[in-house]
């Protein structure tokens, strides 16, 4: 193991902590993160919409029309957000207004919006939700290099008695015309789909991830990754279209009367998040944090009573740095709860139906504590018992190795003590 762990250390560290300062995948990352405020709202929205479908109440009100104007909207906001972030790291200012611009009129060119032919106002294109994430992706980042590539250039010398403002105009109307033209000719000359390229290619990862091994993989390599004290943020330009778009799908499958279970999506944020896994954070710490309260070495003991109260809340944070990042007897059972947990959730979700797939998107409340989130997103009992359940697999999971590592540090303790 000490000999595994060495190898990682010095050939796929380095790696990971390349991809974690590279600038694309932060921006990525901030813009993703930053889109939190309309997803906890859209979350709110969405749960507001259960009574009135569960109890077929007609007289409450439609939460679906603002939740469109929330989640509903998320591509545009993306596409807003990444050529912002990209220049702001870059300390190019003076182009981020145009960047957005430019963006979003790429953007638009590439989902091709069709107005309402019954003059209601209003765009037919679910695209401009978790559906374009990719095409918003694509503009900010074209938008953003392109700028980025004339961030420097003038038509005007220095000492060019012209206003700054009227200079910046004139300026970035070049990089702004071959990005929106190239963009148009493109899509409405030539013809070329992009939007539905951009979706046949990302499509085989997507159905991927929603098959068992699939989920399987995926959450592996975040507790993988995540045990090595790297941030699993650095997957979430894979993951996050993946989870968002899924439980979109999920959400439009319930509105259309869908109940098949074999057709509704598992690998969703609601349900990793928020159902029936990652209870006190990726990797299922929670278990181990509660177990390590009352240990009889000073140093767990002093760290786990720390760091329960974020993990209540699902934020493992100082448990995974301070006791498993680097630490082989608690690395392996992390990695194990990230393929022992995800496939008795495939098996009692999938095979055998005895809890419900969510179908509201409920992940704005990662932060809330297990099991009350998974009732409030799944207002079933079912779901509660099999959250449960899982969690008491987790913790048979953490024991064993638990228990060395703990037998282990009670004894520097105590040769530590006699030293002195």
């Amino acid at each position: 193991m000490n000999k595994l762990l060495t190898l990682f250390e010095q050939k796929l560290v380095p790696t990971m902590n390349k991809l974690t300062r590279n600038v694309w995948i932060n921006v990525l990352k901030d813009s993703l993160m930053q889109t939190l405020p309309m997803t906890l709202l859209g979350s709110i929205l969405c749960l507001l919409t259960v009574p009135g479908d569960l109890l077929g109440w007609e007289w409450c009100w439609n939460f679906w029309t603002p939740w469109n104007w929330t989640m509903g909207l998320l591509s545009v906001f993306i596409a807003v957000l990444i050529p912002l972030n990209y220049l702001e790291k870059k300390k190019l200012r003076r182009q981020r207004v145009a960047a957005m611009m430019t963006s979003i009129a790429c953007f638009f060119i590439i989902v091709n919006p069709i107005v309402l032919e019954d003059g209601v106002l209003g765009l037919a294109q679910t695209a401009l939700g978790a559906g374009g994430m990719l095409a918003a992706m694509l503009s900010g980042v074209l938008a953003s290099i392109v700028l980025e590539k004339f961030g420097k250039f003038s038509f005007f010398k220095q000492d060019s008695p012209m206003p700054d403002f009227v200079r910046a105009w004139f300026d970035q109307l070049l990089p702004c015309a071959i990005c929106v033209i190239g963009m148009w000719l493109l899509v409405d000359m030539a013809g070329v789909n992009v939007f539905h390229l951009l979706q046949a290619a990302f499509s085989p990862i997507a159905k991927v991830a929603q098959t068992w091994y699939g989920m399987v993989i995926l959450l592996f390599i975040e507790a993988f990754v995540y045990s090595m004290g790297i941030s699993c943020w650095v997957m979430s330009p894979i993951t996050n279209p993946i989870l968002t778009m899924a439980i979109v799908a999920n959400i439009e499958m319930a509105r259309n009367g869908v109940t098949d279970v074999a057709l509704l999506n598992l690998y969703t944020q609601a349900t990793i998040y928020c159902a029936y896994y990652a209870f006190g954070g990726i990797g299922n710490t929670l278990a181990l944090n509660l177990m390590s309260l009352r240990s009889k070495s000073n140093k767990i003991k002093g760290l786990s009573r720390a760091s329960i109260a974020p993990s209540i809340f699902n934020i493992n944070e100082p448990i995974v740095f301070g006791m498993i990042a680097w630490n082989p007897f608690l690395m392996v059972p992390m990695w194990l709860n990230g393929i022992i947990t995800p496939l008795l959730m495939w098996l009692f979700t999938k095979i055998i139906p005895f809890a419900p797939i969510p179908v509201t998107d409920f992940s704005g409340f990662w932060c809330m504590p297990f099991p009350f989130v998974t009732w409030l997103g799944t207002q079933s009992l079912n779901a509660v018992i099999l959250m449960l359940g899982l969690f008491v697999v987790s913790w048979l999971i953490y024991y064993p190795f638990y228990k060395v590592y703990e037998k282990q540090e009670i004894e520097n303790e105590r040769i530590a003590l006699e030293s002195k």
